[in-house]
C-alpha cells in the first residue's frame, strides 16, 4: 500500500467518524444549546469552570428565590399587620457581607487559575502561522526541511465552499457555510504555536472545540499556545465583523495521530 493510499483511508476513516451519530460535537448542531465537546486542555478547563459557575448561579436562584416567597408569603398584610420594631440586625448583616464575599473568592481562584494558563506560553514543537484576508484564511507551516536544496513552506489558502460546490462535487456529508476548499492538517499530543495577524482589517480566528479566540490585527502578530488531545474534524468561523462577507470566512482544521500527521508532511514536501 503506498503513503498516498494509506493517507486517504486515514482521511475517509476521519471523515466516517465524523458524519456517525456516535461522534463527538465538533460542529454546530441543529437547536444546539450545550458546549461543544473539548478536545484540549484549554476548553477541558472552561467547561469545568462553567459548571463549577453554574452550580454556584443555581444555589444563588434557589436561595433567593426561597427568601422571596417566604417573604410575600409570610409577611403579607393579612398575615403581619403589626410592623417589626427592630432596626438593625448585626449577625443578619455579617451573613450577607461575608457570604458573597466568600462566593467570589470561590469563582476568583479557578478564574484566574485558567486564565493563566492559557496566556501560557510553551516551549512550541511546531508553529502554524495564520494570516486573515477579507474574506479568507491564508495558514504557513515552516518549520519542516525537505530533501532538496532550496528550503520549502507549506502554504494553505482556504476559501468556504459554495452551495453550488458542494452540490456539484464530491461532498457529501460536509457542511454548509463551514467548508473550506482545504483542510488544515496538525498534529495531536504536540505543543503548538499560533502566530496569527492579518492582512487588510480586524479578524478573529476562533474554534470553539479548542476554546481559542484569538484576533488578527493589521500590523501586530499575536501569538497563542494549543495542545490537541485527540483526532478529528474542528470547525470554526471568524468571529469579528470584518466586513460584508464576514460570515463566509470559515476555518476548518484536520487533526492526526503525529506519525501519520508527519508521514503526510513530508510527502507534501517532496511534492512542492
Amino acid at each position: 500500500m503506498t503513503l498516498t493510499n494509506h493517507l486517504y483511508m486515514i482521511y475517509s476513516e476521519l471523515t466516517l467518524l465524523i458524519n456517525c451519530k456516535y461522534c463527538k460535537c465538533d460542529a454546530p448542531e441543529y437547536c444546539q444549546l450545550t458546549l461543544q465537546d473539548p478536545s484540549s486542555s484549554i476548553m477541558e478547563g472552561i467547561l469545568l469552570f462553567n459548571k463549577h459557575l453554574l452550580f454556584i448561579i443555581i444555589m444563588i436562584v434557589l436561595a433567593v428565590g426561597w427568601l422571596l416567597f417566604n417573604t410575600v408569603y409570610n409577611f403579607d398584610y393579612n398575615s403581619n399587620s403589626r410592623p417589626a420594631k427592630f432596626f438593625h440586625s448585626n449577625p443578619l448583616e455579617i451573613i450577607w457581607t461575608s457570604l458573597p464575599a466568600l462566593i467570589l473568592l470561590s469563582l476568583a481562584a479557578p478564574s484566574f487559575t485558567l486564565l493563566y494558563s492559557m496566556d501560557e506560553i510553551s516551549e512550541p514543537e511546531l508553529s502554524l502561522k495564520v494570516l486573515g484576508h477579507q474574506w479568507f484564511w491564508s495558514y504557513e507551516i515552516s518549520d519542516f526541511n525537505s530533501c532538496k536544496e532550496t528550503a520549502q513552506s507549506l502554504k494553505y489558502t482556504c476559501y468556504m465552499l459554495t452551495n453550488e460546490e458542494l452540490k456539484s462535487g464530491n461532498y457529501k456529508g460536509f457542511f454548509r457555510n463551514l467548508e473550506t476548499n482545504k483542510r488544515v492538517v496538525l498534529p495531536t499530543n504536540t505543543h503548538i504555536r499560533l502566530l496569527v495577524s492579518a492582512t487588510d482589517v480586524l479578524h478573529s480566528w476562533t474554534i470553539p472545540s479548542f476554546g481559542l479566540k484569538i484576533d488578527a490585527c493589521p500590523g501586530r502578530l499575536n501569538q497563542l499556545n494549543l495542545f490537541i488531545k485527540r483526532f478529528g474534524v474542528f470547525f470554526g468561523q471568524c468571529s469579528e465583523i470584518c466586513g460584508v462577507n464576514h460570515g463566509f470566512m470559515p476555518i476548518v482544521l484536520l487533526t492526526l495521530p503525529s506519525i501519520q500527521y508527519h508521514y503526510l508532511i513530508m510527502a507534501n514536501l517532496e511534492n512542492c
